[in-house]
């Protein structure tokens, strides 16, 4: 009789890197910065940083990511170094934004509020409001993905892509990279999403738990090959549109009224979406989702 062995995880991912023809590391390369010695380090290699095409790519983690809730971790991607920095805000709070470097006198907030030096962000709105709220931090200098992968399209622009679904379009992965990412994203939001079990003050926790790690790690190393794909994608026209609906974007993040949550955060920006014609929409049936909101 023949015996059934059952593969772990990493014996399929093994065997998956087999089909791939390739060898990915142990883990993403990473470092948490939980101290002022190392934030100080850090700001020392981001001042340094080339500008085209942009170095710097952002995600942030946290309960009720907004003025009402808290921020947990930054995420900076630096993409000549390959290399993600986890910076636990939670633990620094205002030191993770004032701290200046051991040779330049500037601190992240210079960093991130510096028209000249381009961060990349996907949806920028919540992650500005919370930043302007809790750190009076006032974001410029920002390309926003989502925005660009709206303008790139050649079909309907009535609803904005998530991130997720971004990832899986178009940003072009191995089979290998496709387990590892949805692995991680699994594992982390068993952990942190109540539907799932969890809950959002995993993030809180003291050490990070090491899929929480993951899962901060994985996404934002991905902003760098859709920013590419888009921006090579996208006209003069609309690259002027992007960059306005962006800074209108940070704006009312700022403002008084602004509501993070719900459908209306999934509409285009106001004049980016024309109606078809009746005739059109008789041939052809247009499927939209909220998905991600």
């Amino acid at each position: 009789m023949t015996s059934i062995t059952t593969l772990t995880d990493d014996d399929l991912l093994e065997n998956i890197q087999r089909i791939d023809g390739i060898v990915l590391n142990d883990g993403p390369s990473f470092m948490v910065v939980d101290c002022d010695s190392a934030l100080s380090d850090l700001i020392d290699i981001l001042v340094a940083l080339p500008t085209e095409p942009p170095s710097i790519y952002v995600d942030l983690e946290g309960i009720n990511l907004s003025r009402q809730g808290t921020i947990s971790i930054l995420q900076l991607y630096v993409l000549p170094k390959d290399y993600t920095y986890l910076i636990d805000v939670h633990q620094l709070q205002h030191r993770a934004f004032s701290t200046t470097g051991k040779q330049s006198e500037k601190c992240l907030k210079d960093i991130l509020e510096a028209k000249d030096v381009p961060k990349v962000f996907f949806d920028v709105r919540n992650d500005s409001d919370a930043l302007f709220h809790h750190f009076q931090i006032n974001l410029s200098g920002v390309d926003d993905i989502q925005l660009m992968e709206l303008a790139t399209r050649t079909f309907q622009r009535k609803f904005v892509n998530g991130l997720q679904r971004c990832i899986e379009n178009d940003a072009v992965m191995t089979v290998a990279e496709k387990y590892t990412w949805n692995a991680a994203k699994e594992k982390g939001k068993k952990l942190f999403a109540p539907e799932r079990g969890g809950r959002y003050e995993v993030f809180n926790d003291r050490p990070l738990a090491k899929d929480i790690i993951q899962y901060c790690v994985q996404d934002v190393q991905f902003l760098p090959r859709l920013w590419s794909r888009y921006k090579g994608r996208m006209s003069a026209p609309w690259a002027t549109k992007v960059q306005v609906a962006t800074e209108e974007r940070i704006a009312s993040s700022r403002s008084v009224d602004y509501n993070g949550h719900g459908k209306h955060k999934a509409l285009a920006p106001k004049g980016w979406y024309t109606p078809p014609s009746s005739s059109y929409r008789r041939t052809r049936r247009w499927e939209e989702t909220w998905d991600d909101y």
